[in-house]
């Protein structure tokens, strides 16, 4: 029998073992959707929104390691958490991003992509090209993939300075984002506002802000009582997949509503550990794939398009592109992972339990049952 769900357990949980699997199904429609030539109809079609998968990942795991730390230590320790994030993002990434700057500048004939590469080059680096890259060109655009992370960075470096403020002030603040970023999705809001203006306000990610909100929910014990009653259930997690491989497949599907499940459905995996989606998202291949996603995201594209100079003849074939790239990337990643991610770990590892050590309880809080110990810090993405 499967012990009960409580705030408790909850806090207690040392990690979230589901998340690997997720990060797994995130980045895998992602890369199907860089091998087609045009994008597909139906669910095939919808490989960009594993991009929003994995930012509603983040955005509740990474608030709940602000939360447990305040929980913990009464505060944030804000340059800890920029230190971590730091060890955790930019060494892969400024590795990559140098190799493409090698490549433009020592390899690539003049071209408009490689011109607007280059001079797009200091906003790629300071993850900003989400504000500044003209992406409306009739080429393609070199690194584009990475305005997604240029849009986690943005809302990660204000994202702490939030957690040392009074309770209520991170989920009012993910609510109010969520609620800008959504009436801008819908046309009620920007219109009239400048063009640089509207581009940061698009960059609001709704996902992140969900997921946020979620872990907000769920850290106390209140909410969590009222949202256990729906998400601690076992089965939910496969309704939850069910639903949203229905909305994907509905080509008409508000984008809204479709990432408000994902987040649902992150925060179904973490409530309990065995939920009924366990035994999938525990698979070795997709944890594994997982585990590795952020590398394989920074160099998929690369692969991809090694994979097309390779088999040419099958370059506009989506399925034999899509698995001739994964064997090229999953060992270009594996590679990445292994060289930087895992031998910064210990160091992370020391940041996270600096960020444990027990301090006096936050002001205004009343210690209970549930939150008088010491939460462990679930591993960062």
């Amino acid at each position: 029998m499967s012990a009960p769900v409580t705030h408790a357990s909850y806090l207690s949980a040392s990690r979230f073992p589901a998340l690997d699997g997720l990060r797994g199904l995130a980045v895998l429609p992602v890369v199907w959707h860089h091998s087609t030539p045009r994008p597909p109809s139906g669910i095939l079609g919808r490989g960009p929104l594993g991009v929003d998968l994995f930012f509603a990942i983040s955005g509740f795991l990474i608030t709940t390691l602000l939360l447990r730390e305040r929980r913990a230590r009464g505060t944030v320790s804000v340059g800890r958490f920029y230190a971590r994030r730091s060890l955790r993002i930019f060494p892969a990434y400024y590795l990559v991003l140098g190799l493409y700057a090698a490549r433009a500048w020592l390899v690539s004939a003049p071209s408009p992509s490689r011109d607007h590469f280059v001079r797009s080059l200091p906003y790629w680096a300071t993850y900003t090209a989400n504000w500044f890259v003209d992406f409306d060109v009739a080429y393609p655009v070199v690194f584009a993939f990475g305005w997604s992370l240029a849009a986690e960075e943005q809302f990660y470096a204000l994202w702490p300075w939030l957690a040392r403020t009074p309770r209520w002030v991170m989920p009012a603040a993910a609510a109010a984002l969520l609620v800008v970023d959504q009436s801008v999705e819908l046309g009620f809001l920007g219109a009239t506002w400048p063009r640089l203006t509207q581009r940061i306000v698009v960059s609001i990610a709704s996902p992140i802000c969900m997921g946020a909100l979620l872990a907000c929910v769920l850290d106390d014990a209140a909410s969590f009582r009222v949202a256990a009653r729906v998400l601690g259930r076992r089965a939910c997690a496969p309704v939850l997949a069910v639903a949203l491989a229905i909305l994907l497949a509905w080509w008409r599907s508000p984008l809204g509503l479709i990432e408000a499940v994902m987040a649902l459905l992150v925060a179904a995996c973490c409530i309990r550990p065995d939920h009924g989606l366990a035994p999938i998202l525990g698979a070795r291949p997709l944890r594994f794939v997982g585990t590795i996603s952020y590398a394989l995201y920074l160099v998929h594209v690369a692969a991809i398009t090694s994979a097309k100079h390779l088999l040419p003849s099958h370059a506009s074939d989506a399925p034999i592109i899509f698995v001739a790239g994964l064997g090229i990337g999953l060992p270009m990643a594996w590679v990445l992972h292994e060289a930087l991610d895992v031998p910064l770990e210990p160091l992370r590892a020391r940041l996270r339990g600096a960020a444990r050590t027990p301090s006096r309880p936050e002001r205004g809080s009343r210690p209970s049952r549930e939150t008088t110990r010491s939460s462990p810090t679930p591993r960062s993405p």
